[in-house]
């Protein structure tokens, strides 16, 4: 079983950078792929960006591209979502979730490929 739990969020200009933080428990956490979504009011979660165990694949949503950068510290059981020049249409809640495959190549995008999800956190950009 792996926790996940964000952090990092809140209200920010738009133009402005957030990092968001995932801290995850349990000792298998080097092996799993991991990504970030998010979910505006009234639409569905979306994909926005993937990162392979080694850190050595990464995939984005277009609205990602240019703007946003996943990493990881497996040392710390941490993955990070560097978020710069921010806009209004990027306020939502973003999720951490991670895929239970072991040392996989593939970096997932699609929501049913991951396992474990965090909680949540807001991330609101004021225009």
């Amino acid at each position: 079983q792996v926790q996940l739990v964000e952090s990092g969020g809140g209200l920010v200009q738009a133009g402005g950078s957030l990092r968001l933080s995932c801290d995850a428990s349990g000792r298998t956490f080097s092996n799993y792929a991991m990504g970030w979504f998010r979910q505006a009011p009234g639409k569905e979660r979306e994909f926005i960006a993937s990162i392979t165990w080694n850190g050595l694949t990464t995939r984005y949503a277009d609205s990602a591209k240019g703007r946003f950068t996943i990493s990881r510290d497996n040392a710390k059981n941490t993955v990070y979502l560097q978020m710069n020049s921010l806009k209004s249409e990027d306020t939502a809640v973003y999720y951490c979730a991670a895929k239970a495959s072991i040392r996989s190549a593939y970096a997932p995008v699609d929501l049913s490929d991951f396992d474990y999800w965090g909680q949540g956190i807001q991330v609101t950009i004021s225009s």
